[in-house]
């Protein structure tokens, strides 16, 4: 498919890395249309998963071998694991590590396996683990479950208007939650022989002290109350007579594996969940070769990359998110809508549609479901960050008179829209599960809880919004700019809940504001702007680490990256004085652009090992490898349609 003429391209270094950029894509896509990379992430899943076999007694020793390839391979200088590229060894990918390797086979005495405990013990040994990861070792008799806390599967009966219930909590805590619950009350433990434990792991002296959380602060607080009431449940649990247990086992079991079953890859179609109902299942009595057993391993596998220099496992996959980037990209750059890669990428995701109403409908009552979620089949979960993507990317492929197109774009951005929270913003996957009171739960210290309300997400409604010409003076997007304002931080920058971090937070903010019509000249969005010039590496490009997310001095720091590089482009172009072109002009967007040229690989993609995106800050991060072949391409493009003075391509669908 030839994109641009040669002779234009020879003359402009900028349409030639376009060009090139856009043929990489375009090779990348599949039959059916769509697009999917890979998700790298740390060793903890090939480490968990090596637990698994042998807590299920069903040890496959090729598969084994690789994951232990993996775990090797990944083992950093000081002896540890981290959980992100370059990031400091961390107490439970460190652990999980260890135990893997011993339980494969490695003796304590190998010197990578000293220099491993040597780091867990600087860390503070298993007491420091998490809830998660110490119920994990709980299966294998490692840690004692009367110091984990307790998951009541009664909570299951909790109606969904009380101040608590499972929807109370966000979509991937419900989705691990309810095998866990299953798990409390059975305590399926698995018993290891001497040479397989972990006594070496415990601090002198610690493994028969107190292990449980301990009260903190002042006496009436919520963490304090969580305590009392987990202590009351472990008293209630040695009760022989449990009224309506049974029932609730019963319920727990039947909410799983309906999420389970055909149009789901999994339950949540995300590791961990999948895998807590792999052992669920197991407990319950469900053989392997049950349909639905058989099921969830085949999805479960479905994660593996079996490459033969590194066999990996991925967290879920992401063909939808990709699809609808790639699919923006290749069209703001200038591939025509009405080509054969664009209508096929179109029709795919239009078939992916999400249209029943699956766990959000329990916080919206919205009536017409609709959206996307971010894997290939995962019905239940339709987010509103995929969807926005999604109809940022179908705005762009439909034609005037498609009524069928139309329809369905209303319908989604129905859908979209009441998911707006009370505070004005959006969250990923429910509306207004923002109760801060549930981290104090003593198995909420995955930090993750609870569905909050994101500067990014609704910076990029706005952006949506503002391409479709949605009425700049409407209620909807008065509070969106409320909260947008509410949330910036006293340095301008915006804080990234799915990408690293304030530069992402930043730059999506900074579109949102341009689409919609703001003035760029407000000294609010100025300072954005200013914040976004002053973390500039001398390089030319920007980079920020996921340590930002634990010390907030390190906010826009870091080796310089590809597609945080593009993301702070983007923001900078969106935040020029749209009055003049020559506002491009700048030294900072000049550099940038170098930066990118610079780089790119000869077959039209960027190199990036350094993690950019966001899965749980502080516990859990993503390398998208689609990421250094599109967003570069978008700011390249964006750059070169602001310059020329246009824009944005038009859409089809106007509100």
């Amino acid at each position: 498919m030839t994109l641009t003429s040669p002779t234009k391209i020879d003359r402009d270094p900028l349409a030639q890395a376009i060009s090139k950029a856009q043929e990489n894509l375009l090779r990348l896509q599949h039959a059916d249309g769509y697009w999917v990379g890979e998700l790298f992430v740390d060793s903890t899943l090939c480490s968990d998963y090596v637990l698994f076999m042998h807590w299920a007694d069903e040890i496959d020793p090729v598969l084994q071998e690789k994951c232990v390839a993996h775990i090797r391979r990944r083992q950093i200088a000081d002896g540890g694991w981290n959980i992100y590229e370059g990031g400091p060894s961390e107490v439970n990918a460190t652990v999980k590590g260890y135990f893997a390797l011993k339980l494969a086979g490695h003796a304590p005495t190998q010197p990578w396996m000293q220099e491993a405990r040597a780091c867990v013990l600087r860390l503070g040994g298993i007491p420091q683990m998490n809830t998660y990861s110490k119920l994990y070792l709980a299966l294998l008799g490692q840690f004692p479950w009367k110091y984990l806390p307790t998951v009541p599967v009664e909570m299951i009966f909790m109606p969904e208007w009380f101040f608590f219930s499972i929807y109370k909590m966000s979509s991937w805590s419900r989705a691990m939650l309810i095998p866990l619950a299953i798990l409390n009350h059975h305590k399926p433990s698995r018993a290891l022989s001497a040479d397989k434990q972990l006594h070496e792991l415990y601090p002198v002296g610690s493994e028969q002290d107190f292990l449980g959380l301990s009260r903190k602060g002042r006496r009436l607080s919520w963490p304090n109350f969580f305590l009392a009431c987990d202590a009351v449940l472990k008293l209630l649990h040695k009760l022989p007579w449990k009224p309506g247990r049974q029932t609730a086992l019963a319920s727990a079991e039947a909410w799983m594996t309906e999420r389970m079953g055909e149009g789901s890859d999994g339950l949540g179609a995300i590791f961990p969940a999948m895998l807590n109902s792999l052992i669920a299942l197991k407990t319950l009595g469900y053989k392997n070769d049950h349909p639905l057993y058989a099921k969830a391993q085949r999805d479960f596998e479905g994660l593996f990359v079996d490459d033969p220099r590194d066999f990996r496992i991925q967290p879920c996959l992401s063909p939808v998110w990709d699809t609808a980037i790639n699919l923006i990209a290749l069209r703001e750059s200038g591939v025509p809508a009405a080509s054969e890669p664009i209508q096929n990428a179109a029709r795919w995701l239009a078939a992916k549609e999400v249209r029943i109403c699956g766990d959000w409908f329990a916080m919206n009552r919205h009536r017409e479901p609709s959206g996307w979620a971010f894997e290939f089949n995962n019905v239940y979960y339709p987010d509103t960050d995929d969807t926005m993507m999604v109809l940022m990317a179908l705005r762009l492929t439909g034609a005037d008179g498609d009524a069928d197109a139309k329809q369905r774009f209303e319908r989604a951005l129905r859908w979209l829209l009441s998911f707006q929270c009370k505070d004005g913003g959006w969250a990923a996957f429910d509306k207004d599960v923002t109760q801060r009171w549930l981290e104090d739960v003593p198995f909420a210290d995955h930090n993750a809880i609870l569905d909050p309300t994101c500067s990014d997400l609704t910076g990029r409604v706005l952006e949506l919004l503002g391409y479709i010409g949605f009425d700049r003076k409407s209620d909807v997007v008065d509070r969106a700019i409320t909260f947008i304002r509410d949330t910036q931080e006293d340095d301008g920058s915006w804080y990234g809940r799915w990408g690293v971090n304030y530069i992402y937070g930043t730059w999506q903010v900074l579109c949102g504001l341009r689409a919609i019509g703001e003035d760029m000249r407000q000294p609010w969005i100025v300072r954005a702007r200013d914040w976004l010039e002053s973390c500039q590496n001398e390089d030319g490009g920007w980079g920020e680490t996921c340590a930002s997310y634990d010390n907030p001095n390190l906010k826009g720091k870091g080796t310089s990256t590809a597609s945080q590089t593009a993301w702070a482009l983007m923001g900078l172009i969106a935040a020029t004085d749209p009055s003049g072109h020559a506002a491009l002009d700048t030294r900072a967007i000049r550099r940038g652009i170098a930066f990118l040229l610079e780089r790119q690989s000869s077959d039209g993609s960027w190199p990036e090992p350094e993690v950019t995106g966001t899965g749980f800050p502080r516990v859990f991060y993503l390398r998208y490898d689609m990421y250094r072949h599109n967003w570069p391409l978008l700011a390249l493009a964006t750059y070169r349609a602001y310059r020329s003075g246009g824009g944005h391509e038009p859409s089809f669908y106007h509100a």
